[in-house]
């Protein structure tokens, strides 16, 4: 069966969901909101929705529909280096479904100072893998979440709030650079411009 090579990688979906994530978990982080100190239990809980959803879920089918396309129904052979997004897409999506969940249910968070250590290292390894294909807008992005795992390592070893905001900051400023990352694929694919992604 011969498959047609495809040029419309499902990545803006992973990238949209992560930048709303991001500003919802680094937004809150930074400036809680006006009901913070009325019900923390209920502002959590719908934070963790967020995570689970737009951070989990979002990412964890682009993740999946990359590495089906790739390895499946090989439609994107054109581009090894989707190989690297599949892996990160699908592992930080399962990542965000447990940090939502973890903050729904309440539980402590302390345990996420062990997984940020191989997050980290899947952040850097992206952030070569990308470079080394010349891809220089995918290795920012993973130099942002590089930065986001340096600080939560000591946030949350620590329980240190200085390294919290710091993640927050990086998280909120990753989430920018995820949507302008959005607005480039899209416009490109779809549009025929030539954003610089």
């Amino acid at each position: 069966m011969s498959v047609p090579i495809s040029h419309f990688w499902p990545v803006a979906i992973g990238f949209l969901s992560l930048s709303i994530n991001y500003f919802v978990q680094g937004g809150t982080t930074l400036s809680a909101g006006p009901n913070w100190n009325q019900d923390k239990a209920k502002f959590d809980r719908t934070v963790g929705l967020w995570g689970m959803f737009l951070g989990g879920f979002g990412q964890l089918i682009t993740g999946i529909y990359l590495m089906v396309g790739l390895s499946w129904f090989p439609v994107y052979r054109n581009a090894p280096p989707l190989y690297m997004a599949a892996v990160a897409f699908t592992i930080y999506g399962i990542h965000w479904i447990v940090l939502g969940l973890r903050r729904y249910t309440g539980s402590d968070h302390g345990p996420e100072a062990w997984m940020a250590i191989p997050l980290l290292g899947l952040s850097v390894l992206g952030a070569i893998s990308f470079g080394n294909a010349g891809d220089i807008p995918a290795m920012i992005l993973f130099i942002g979440l590089t930065l986001i795992y340096i600080c939560e390592i000591p946030a949350r070893f620590r329980n240190n709030k200085g390294w919290e905001k710091a993640t927050g900051t990086f998280q909120l400023l990753t989430g920018i650079w995820l949507l302008y990352l959005t607005y480039g694929v899209t416009l490109n694919f779809a549009n025929g411009m030539h954003w610089w992604v």
